[in-house]
């Protein structure tokens, strides 16, 4: 069995919803994905329930993209993102399968043209309505870009484009509650528009934790998670300069300040008393940042 290519992603959390007021944009965190193509299947069965993969290959051959030379194409992929979380794993996975089909073909593809077919990709599999181009390109590079979902392409719906907050002043605990069972209602999302709006005219300005946090507000509404509405407060109790659910949840993300470690401590302590939720501590990956796991 040998490794045809090998590409590597990393998940994101929201900042602004992107069925919100029409625009999206997600940050990355060090939540990394390596996708290896193989020539043969690995003993290891893959967890693919959306058939993403099968996707991924169906959008290379629709773009006239050279395949390998190999009778078979087998997938494994090593995640440390929680699927169905609101965490961008889809996007990251498709974006990790593009680069080993790249790296097992010798294509050379710039990262706008990766994030409009992984686009495709989550279309095609049925996993988004618009192809998340702000999560994909959140999974494709560091910090956040600011995605006008309308735009033609992937490189033209750049609007606005930040480093995130830095690494290294920063702490994220992602606490997850178990798989998304149900899609928010997508007319909900008008009567918690103030909201995102709050969330856009930040990041506007710059203040991407003060986006996260009125994004986060607004998806309470949406969802009508009361559970989020309390465990997000909680985070603000306990020390938290930002929380709110990413995606359309269940995840939540929460920012503190690293250098104060007993609010760090305290807030780990805090979610850890909870049944049927995991507490998972990790970093904004900046521009000038190493990408994941490249091993």
């Amino acid at each position: 069995m040998a490794v045809l290519g090998t590409g590597t992603a990393n998940g994101a959390c929201s900042l602004l919803h992107a069925a919100g007021v029409g625009y999206g944009a997600s940050l990355t965190l060090d939540l990394p994905v390596k996708v290896r193509l193989m020539d043969k299947a690995s003993k290891k069965v893959l967890d693919d329930p959306d058939s993403l993969l099968d996707s991924v290959l169906t959008i290379w051959k629709n773009a006239e993209l050279p395949l390998p030379q190999s009778d078979e194409l087998h997938w494994t992929v090593r995640s440390e993102i929680p699927p169905r979380q609101g965490l961008k794993s889809s996007a990251a996975v498709a974006i990790a399968a593009l680069r080993a089909l790249c790296d097992a073909t010798d294509s050379i593809l710039e990262n706008h043209q990766l994030v409009d077919l992984a686009a495709a990709v989550q279309i095609d599999a049925g996993v988004s309505l618009t192809g998340s181009i702000d999560d994909a390109w959140a999974a494709a590079e560091s910090g956040w870009k600011l995605i006008d979902i309308n735009a033609e392409n992937a490189e033209s719906g750049v609007i606005l484009e930040g480093d995130g907050p830095p690494a290294d002043e920063w702490s994220v605990f992602v606490i997850t509650r178990g798989e998304r069972v149900e899609k928010p209602n997508l007319e909900a999302f008008s009567l918690y528009q103030q909201a995102f709006s709050q969330a856009l005219s930040a990041l506007q300005e710059g203040k991407d934790l003060v986006a996260l946090t009125w994004n986060g507000r607004g998806m309470n509404g949406v969802l009508n998670d009361t559970l989020a509405r309390r465990l997000t407060n909680d985070a603000f109790v306990n020390g938290a300069r930002s929380a709110g659910i990413s995606g359309s949840g269940p995840a939540i993300v929460i920012f503190a300040p690293s250098i104060s470690k007993p609010i760090c401590e305290r807030l780990s302590t805090w979610y850890g008393r909870f049944d049927e939720v995991e507490v998972i501590e990790t970093k904004v990956i900046n521009p000038s940042s190493p990408k994941g796991d490249d091993s």
